[in-house]
């Protein structure tokens, strides 16, 4: 579904992404795991639309999205790429509901379609009783919550989350984790995650492991029909 080749990106002289190639199946929860600095959230921020590479391309379904024009590539964002980020972003003069309709909104979809479809996300999450609280009003699990919301308001094709938990503490965190795979169950979303939480990586699918601008190849099995070298 999303298919990465030789991304490389600069910033002066400093070197961030070396050749990057990924390739991300539907309904897949990757993680991308690594030190700081090894280059992941400058990686998320390409595969979103948020930043251009240096070279390479990013396709979504055959459109390489490095190609398109300013105007077409902020409408594909809005309506194919989910964000979350660490601290959920919320609009803090918005109630939930109506930060949940925000991209709605911007997509040009009617008021009524977006409250209804607003609405249905907040029953998923648990939070129907919770709509017409503003951001202050709301737990830190709560806010994420209606982040996820949002993120899932146009039905993307992609949701990527930088540090989603690292905010949460450990009740919220694992409620969290759990909804990633209850939103891939019922909807089939994908879901591209950058953390440095041990045990939301553990259960993903797939972990890709970074450094210093590259992706680690995992180490091969050991043959345990191979002639000992001792």
């Amino acid at each position: 579904m999303i298919e990465i080749k030789n991304i490389r990106k600069s910033f002066g002289e400093l070197e961030v992404l070396k050749g990057i190639d990924l390739t991300i199946d539907k309904g897949e929860v990757v993680s991308i795991v690594g030190p700081s600095g090894a280059g992941k959230t400058t990686l998320l921020q390409i595969i979103g639309t948020l930043d251009y590479p240096d070279s390479g391309s990013v396709c979504f379904d055959n459109i390489d999205v490095t190609k398109l024009s300013q105007k077409k590539l902020a409408d594909f964002r809005n309506r194919h790429i989910g964000f979350v980020f660490q601290f959920h972003q919320l609009l803090p003069e918005f109630t939930a509901l109506e930060n949940i309709m925000i991209p709605a909104y911007i997509a040009g979809t009617s008021t009524k379609e977006a409250r209804q479809r607003a609405e249905e996300l907040l029953q998923f999450m648990g939070l129907s009783n919770r709509g017409h609280h503003k951001p202050n009003e709301l737990s830190g699990g709560e806010k994420q919550r209606v982040a996820v919301a949002r993120a899932l308001m146009n039905n993307p094709s992609v949701i990527l989350a930088d540090e989603p938990s690292g905010s949460l503490d450990s009740k919220n965190k694992e409620e969290l984790h759990q909804l990633f795979f209850d939103l891939r169950d019922k909807y089939g979303q994908t879901f591209i995650i950058v953390t440095h939480d041990e045990q939301l990586a553990a259960i993903t699918d797939r972990t890709i492991h970074m450094r210093d601008g590259l992706l680690e190849l995992p180490s091969a099995p050991l043959d345990p029909l191979a002639p000992s070298v001792l």
